[in-house]
C-alpha cells in the first residue's frame, strides 16, 4: 500500500536523485539538491521504505508558486500516482501554481484539471 506524505521534511538529497535519475537523468549536485528540498514542498510517494513519486512546489507563499518537476518510477507509472501528487499539490498549494509541461505529457495535465496558461521562456544566470 502506498503513503503519500505533504511537505515530507525527511526526504534526503540521496533518495531524491535515485528517483531523479530513473525518470530525468542529469547531473544532480548533492548539496544543491539538499539546498533545493529545504526551499519546496516536497509531496512524496513511498512504497514502503522506496521513493516512487514526488511533486515539489516552489512558492513565494502569497503571489505565485510553481511544479518544478513531478516524477514517478517508470514502474509505478500509470498507476494514479502522478494523479494523487497533483491532487495534493492542489490541496497544499497556498497559491496559484504554474508550470510547464513536455508535450507529450500535455494530455495528462489537462486530464487532471489543469489548463493551458502562460507561455514560458527562460533566462540563463550570467556567469
Amino acid at each position: 500500500m502506498l503513503e503519500y506524505k505533504v511537505d515530507d521534511k525527511a526526504l534526503d538529497a540521496q533518495r531524491f536523485i535515485e528517483l531523479a535519475q530513473q525518470v530525468w537523468p542529469g547531473d544532480y549536485d548533492p548539496e544543491k539538491t539538499r539546498r533545493a528540498l529545504e526551499r519546496t514542498i516536497n509531496i512524496t510517494a513511498w512504497d514502503g521504505t522506496e521513493l516512487v513519486g514526488c511533486l515539489r512546489i516552489l512558492t513565494d507563499g502569497c503571489f505565485f508558486g510553481t511544479i518544478p518537476e513531478v516524477l514517478v518510477l517508470p514502474r509505478y507509472q500509470r498507476q494514479g500516482i502522478g494523479s494523487a501528487l497533483l491532487r495534493l499539490a492542489k490541496q497544499t498549494t497556498p497559491t496559484l501554481l504554474y508550470f510547464g509541461a513536455q508535450p507529450q505529457a500535455e494530455p495528462f495535465y489537462e486530464k487532471n484539471g489543469c489548463t493551458p496558461s502562460l507561455r514560458a521562456f527562460e533566462m540563463r544566470p550570467e556567469e
